[in-house]
């Protein structure tokens, strides 16, 4: 029966587990030396990175769109010998869960995460069904409520933590009315090891940032993985300053349909010193830490070899806590309901149609999009929104 569960019990669960406590970092000297790993896979337009502790704990963030699920399955054997710990799903669009029933299918997975934002995608509802059956535990990242700045930390072993610093509901709203109210209220994370630091955004947008900026938290970071694939949008030049990444992982598909990663974001990056890492380009990236520097590698460790000396410092927060104030208005979207599986489409999501989807193109659009305008490809016609989303994922240029 597919739960959700309060934090509390989360706390009890995660602390019960040696090396997989849901705690602050400690301020005492962390034994150094052994590997904390992050993969960043290639799996075209969509995220999925896997992290692996220094005492092997494993957390799968995000599992890519449909098109790469046997690749990233086969890769995910490779690399873990038991059940994930933990598997952490940023956002509900396709690009970032169509694999993830595949690799737990795989390999087992203990724990399951979501952001708990309703979303009427078929796909979503067919991953909780499928999480309901076969992960032990189903969390929401509810803040902690003794913990620093109400965050909920999980402590991964020797010293790595990871926090979630978005969302905080019930806390604070989700944030709506944005560009995308299903990327904004990504999960953020913030993997700390010594003097070194991740900072995993998902498909964050302005909103968010502006968010996460208006709190004393410490956003630096040794290696940032870029907001929504590179898109212009994200990765604003108030919220690379407080980053200050010196490596900037971009999981992006080659010549894909949004022009990903816009020339304004790399520019950006540019202006504060990242280093720029592209799955489309270098493939694989695998990152190893070992506290105080990090090591980064192509082409899923046997490409070029970069060394990123680490100088953050682990703790969540900067200062005292700010005044928490909303960036915008905010509510609560509707309940999944007892099961805790997001309801079925109202009437009204399915029949503001026709949407369009073009030969070769694994979107669909408004019929109004500007995308349809400049196209001679040929088309395809669904009534309804419910239709569309059988075989494609919405376009990021109409939302549909």
């Amino acid at each position: 029966m597919f739960r959700l569960r309060l934090f509390s019990l989360l706390v009890l669960l995660l602390a019960a587990l040696p090396g997989f406590a849901a705690s602050p970092p400690s301020p005492a000297p962390v034994a150094l030396g052994q590997p904390l790993t992050v993969h960043f896979f290639d799996v075209g337009q969509g995220d999925a990175a896997l992290v692996i502790s220094p005492t092997g704990k494993t957390v799968l963030i995000d599992g890519g769109p449909p098109e790469a699920r046997e690749r990233l399955t086969a890769r995910i054997k490779e690399l873990v010998k038991g059940p994930l710990d933990l598997v952490i799903l940023t956002h509900p669009h396709l690009d970032h869960l169509g694999g993830l029933v595949s690799a737990v299918r795989a390999v087992g997975a203990r724990r399951f995460m979501d952001p708990g934002f309703n979303h009427p995608s078929e796909a979503y509802r067919d991953l909780l069904d499928f999480v309901g059956d076969n992960v032990g535990q189903v969390l929401t990242p509810e803040p902690g409520p003794s913990s620093a700045h109400g965050l909920l930390t999980i402590g991964l072993g020797e010293g790595v933590s990871l926090t979630v610093f978005w969302p905080r509901m019930p806390k604070e709203p989700f944030l709506v009315g944005t560009r995308s109210d299903a990327n904004s209220n990504s999960i953020v994370l913030r993997l700390t090891y010594g003097k070194t630091a991740f900072l995993l955004v998902g498909d964050a947008e302005p909103d968010t940032e502006a968010a996460l900026l208006q709190r004393s938290l410490n956003l630096t970071a040794t290696v940032l993985k870029v907001a929504h694939h590179g898109g212009k949008h994200s990765s604003t030049a108030a919220f690379l300053a407080a980053s200050k990444p010196q490596a900037a992982v971009i999981s992006v598909g080659a010549k894909n349909d949004y022009g990903h990663p816009a020339p304004e974001t790399l520019a950006r990056l540019a202006d504060v010193g990242a280093h720029v890492l592209r799955t489309d380009q270098e493939g694989e990236v695998v990152a190893a830490s070992d506290g105080q520097s990090v090591t980064l590698r192509t082409h899923a460790g046997t490409g070029a070899l970069l060394v990123l000396t680490g100088n953050v410092d682990p703790s969540p927060v900067t200062s005292a806590p700010a005044p928490l104030t909303p960036v915008r208005p905010g509510a609560t979207p509707p309940p999944r309901g007892e099961s805790g599986r997001a309801p079925k489409s109202s009437p009204s999501d399915s029949s503001t149609g026709p949407y369009v989807g073009l030969k070769g193109s694994k979107v669909f659009h408004r019929e109004t999009c500007s995308t349809l305008k400049r196209s001679k490809s040929e088309r395809t016609l669904y009534p309804n929104r419910e239709a569309a989303l059988r075989e494609r994922r919405p376009a990021e240029d109409c939302h549909p």
